[in-house]
């Protein structure tokens, strides 16, 4: 799903077919490249599951699966639940490095008077 989503106009076009159904040739009009080319970036997010096509005797339908959108969503909102605390760990590390021990005073040795 992610790389699937890593490419801007795989993007748009999930936002278009999450809109509503859209013929492949519709959406290719919408691009600067070939027609091959958008069949090629619709059967990326096929296979990633985010969206569906049916056939309309020759034409090919593609529409968003609204479900696995709200599934990578709710990956992604964890994900970043994840990288927060971790984060926030980090800068509570730091907090209470900075007053355990000062970067200039080297720490104590045990001496033998």
């Amino acid at each position: 799903m992610f790389h699937a989503l890593a490419d801007r106009t795989r993007r748009d076009i999930l936002r278009r077919v999450l809109a509503g159904e859209h013929s492949v040739s519709a959406l290719a009009v919408k691009y600067d490249m070939s027609f091959a080319a958008v069949q090629k970036h619709v059967a990326v997010l096929e296979r990633a599951g985010l969206i569906t096509k049916r056939r309309e005797g020759r034409t090919a339908m593609a529409s968003g699966d609204v479900e696995a959108v709200r599934s990578v969503g709710q990956l992604l909102g964890e994900i970043e639940q994840v990288w927060r605390g971790r984060v926030a760990r980090i800068d509570d590390l730091l907090l209470r490095g900075s007053t355990d021990v000062s970067p200039t005073t080297p720490p104590e040795q045990d001496r033998e008077d």
